[in-house]
């Protein structure tokens, strides 16, 4: 492991270089203080940047959100989240479901999410082939969910989730509950679920095939999610300190924190430590 005080210490040692989203570029509300003007300088520079993140929404609303937040869409050859890798399978016809429920994080998000695609949105788990979980609203206790969760698994209705990201931070350092927690809770029960994205290999093997390079670098804050997926994806790997782990790295060393969070995760090391997107 090597502790960098800048990606653009590296840069130049890949084809192109993948950032997670939440924790790495922003915290949902503000871009993280010096992450717009690295982000600019590697893209001034000719790097080949993108986005990879475990978002339930589809890739374009993720675009938009980014550029809004002050990272122009013409900063990133692709961006690719997991809610765009299942639209794509429902679209193709690798899921057959006509009827889903959708658990989501604001009213809204599931209908701009299966816009193109044949496809009901219902209420009760009567009336689904399948679950969608996408996203939970900030706050949520998995509890609340309990009721559709337990009809999904007495009428064995299959479970897909677009985000398995087990926690998301926020502003303030604050860390909520998020669609992952849910999904691993309900298999745990016996249910059936079908998870998209990182860490799991195919999001990044498409990522890579779109980007059409060798020498890959993931930028991430997640150990289970952007860096044992990017290891696996024999891609090299970069933890940021100051997003999901802040408060653990304000507490001891890098290398005791790390080292126990290995441990705790089952994840690999990474390749390289930074504090945050410089």
């Amino acid at each position: 492991m090597r502790v960098l005080t800048s990606l653009a210490e590296i840069a130049s040692d890949y084809d192109a270089i993948v950032f997670d989203q939440w924790g790495v570029l922003h915290d949902g509300a503000t871009p993280y203080p010096r992450a717009v003007q690295a982000v600019q300088h590697l893209h001034d520079q000719g790097n080949v940047l993108a986005v990879l993140s475990n978002s339930g929404k589809r890739a374009s609303p993720n675009a938009a959100r980014i550029a809004a937040l002050g990272f122009p869409d013409v900063w990133f050859h692709t961006v690719m989240t997991s809610g765009e890798a299942l639209w794509r399978d429902v679209a193709q016809g690798r899921i057959e479901a006509k009827s889903i429920l959708p658990i989501e994080r604001a009213p809204g998000d599931a209908s701009d999410w299966a816009k193109g695609l044949d496809l009901a949105l219902v209420d009760h788990p009567e009336a689904a082939d399948a679950i969608l979980l996408m996203g939970l609203p900030d706050g949520s206790e998995l509890s609340h969910w309990s009721r559709i969760m337990e009809s999904a698994r007495k009428l064995g209705l299959p479970v897909y989730c677009s985000n398995p990201d087990r926690a998301s931070p926020r502003a303030g350092g604050k860390t909520v509950v998020s669609p992952g927690a849910l999904a691993f809770h309900h298999l745990d029960a016996g249910g059936e679920v079908s998870l998209y994205g990182k860490p799991h290999r195919p999001i990044f093997d498409a990522l890579q095939s779109a980007l059409g390079v060798t020498r890959l670098l993931m930028v991430g804050d997640s150990l289970e999610h952007d860096i044992a997926g990017g290891h696996a994806a024999g891609w090299d790997t970069a933890l940021i300190k100051g997003g999901l782990y802040a408060k653990d790295f304000a507490q001891d060393s890098a290398e005791a924190v790390l080292s126990r969070l290995v441990k705790e995760k089952r994840a690999p090391n990474p390749t390289y430590v930074i504090e945050d997107l410089r």
